[in-house]
């Protein structure tokens, strides 16, 4: 639905999306367009259930993954203006038990290192992904896992440090990092619709199932709830209540003559903090993280954005303050760079210059996502390197691996035989693990599509008494050993 004052710009946008649809194999697509405090555009495309032929509208829910980082930075935004926080406060003000693996982190780390992801920290999204610990436990463990640059050094995407932030913001106030999104965001500008968890999403009458290629064939997959983090990314929303918050952004923090947030501290989540590692091009020559937000030029036009991904689903929210224009794209697709590839082409349009053929670039490098904006998918879809070492015949049956070996920031990971092979158990995932090479062995994590290596290393006595597993995701850092029970 092309909603009143229609813009000649648009003309054409939807046959294009359609196209781009096909290309891309994703079943179903919603787009908004604000201009000047107006929503020019919200639209569905395709199937927000495949197997039903339900279509997508502009009230389907979808998850909208690490745009979620935004409410939460805003939140402890809005926490500055009433007294409550200072950005600038060792984190251990608020939380006196607070312990890092680098005790100079530990003492000095605050909420802005934390919002602009400069703590030192890489992800070790594997340590919280589908496990039963609480907030307060997974704050507990931080302490046991391990950086791989200097604190403030560099910038690193860091989802548990946002969870860190929200259990701060909530505590701050008698509450939770749920509430405060609900009383200080959602209230004030109506965002009705909107809600903190798939479990709640699909308790409603409208909302997209989650997506992902298996192979050539697109396959439906389960909803991964994510609450343990919610900070870091688990809302769910629609075009026309994320209208309203770009409407809010664009608006220098007033809504319909209210002041949710001072101008003034809206200006400090949008400064840039910390230079990212953004796919960088002519017409994007550079980025840099501010709070919740990437700041990124665009073809010489401002453009502040973020993107989001979480099983089943990618979203765009970006905006231009100069322009007072906005988009928001969703799809129900797992990393999928159609949102991108469409965000792109509503700002040519928009913007009046000639348009490039962004699917066409991103097909020829074959690099599906920018690994600055997703909050739980994988950097790139490819294995991590095995090393190939000289054949060795097995000095082990495979049941001398078997047994429970525990880490204390990931927990416990326990190894058991299937018929041939061995099998993986943690955070009650099962990964085949197949043996390469003696004690080099392959984990394959199956909900990624992603295999790792992992290496048994044997005591004086010979036995097996550890295994060290290859971080998924993260080259470079140190992997992650579990010791024998």
């Amino acid at each position: 639905m092309i909603m009143t004052k229609s813009n000649q710009a648009l003309q054409g946008i939807r046959p294009f999306i359609e196209e781009q649809m096909k290309i891309w194999n994703v079943p179903g697509l919603a787009v908004a367009v604000i201009r000047d405090q107006e929503i020019i555009m919200a639209e569905g495309f395709g199937y927000r259930d495949v197997e039903a032929g339900l279509e997508v509208t502009p009230e389907t829910l979808f998850a909208i993954g690490s745009t979620t980082k935004a409410f939460t930075a805003t939140t402890a935004g809005i926490l500055v203006d009433e007294g409550k926080i200072d950005l600038d406060m060792p984190v251990k003000s608020y939380l006196p038990h607070f312990k890092m693996y680098d005790s100079l982190a530990t003492e000095r780390v605050t909420l802005r290192d934390m919002l602009c992801h400069r703590t030192g920290l890489p992800r070790h999204d594997l340590m919280w992904y589908n496990s039963s610990l609480s907030r307060e436990d997974i704050i507990e463990r931080i302490q046991y896992l391990e950086p791989n640059q200097d604190f403030r050094s560099s910038w690193q995407y860091q989802n548990i440090m946002y969870m860190v932030a929200g259990f701060i913001v909530g505590q701050q106030l008698g509450t939770s990092w749920e509430q405060v999104v609900k009383d200080k965001i959602f209230a004030p500008l109506q965002m009705n619709a909107s809600n903190l968890s798939v479990d709640v999403s699909q308790k409603q009458s409208n909302y997209a199932l989650p997506y992902m290629d298996q192979g050539d064939k697109l396959q439906r997959i389960p909803f991964r709830n994510i609450d343990l983090i919610s900070p870091a990314g688990s809302i769910n929303s629609n075009l026309l209540d994320m209208a309203k918050w770009v409407m809010l952004l664009l608006n220098k923090g007033v809504h319909q003559g209210q002041r949710i947030i001072s101008e003034k501290i809206l200006a400090e989540v949008f400064k840039p903090h910390m230079p990212t590692d953004s796919w960088i091009t002519q017409e994007t020559p550079m980025c840099c993280y501010s709070l919740g937000w990437c700041i990124e030029p665009y073809r010489g036009y401002q453009m502040i954005h973020h993107n989001g991904g979480i099983d089943g689903f990618t979203a765009e929210v970006a905006f231009s303050p100069d322009e007072n224009l906005g988009v928001v794209i969703f799809a129900n697709k797992n990393g999928s760079s159609l949102p991108r590839i469409v965000r792109h082409n509503l700002f040519d349009r928009l913007f009046g210059l000639d348009e490039i053929d962004w699917s066409g670039r991103i097909r020829g490098t074959g690099k599906e996502t920018e690994n600055q904006d997703k909050t739980l998918q994988p950097e790139e879809s490819k294995d991590q390197e095995i090393t190939k070492e000289p054949e060795i015949p097995p000095t082990h049956q495979l049941a001398a691996y078997t047994g429970t070996y525990e880490h204390p920031g990931y927990g416990e990971l326990v190894i058991d035989t299937t018929e041939s092979n061995l099998q993986v158990t943690f955070n009650s995932i099962q990964l085949p693990l197949h043996r390469i090479n003696n004690h080099a062995f392959e984990l394959e994590y199956t909900p990624f599509q992603v295999k790792t290596p992992a290496t048994f290393h044997i005591d004086a006595s010979n036995n097996i008494d550890r295994v060290t597993v290859k971080m998924l995701f993260e080259p470079g850092t140190k992997d992650i050993e579990f010791v024998k029970k």
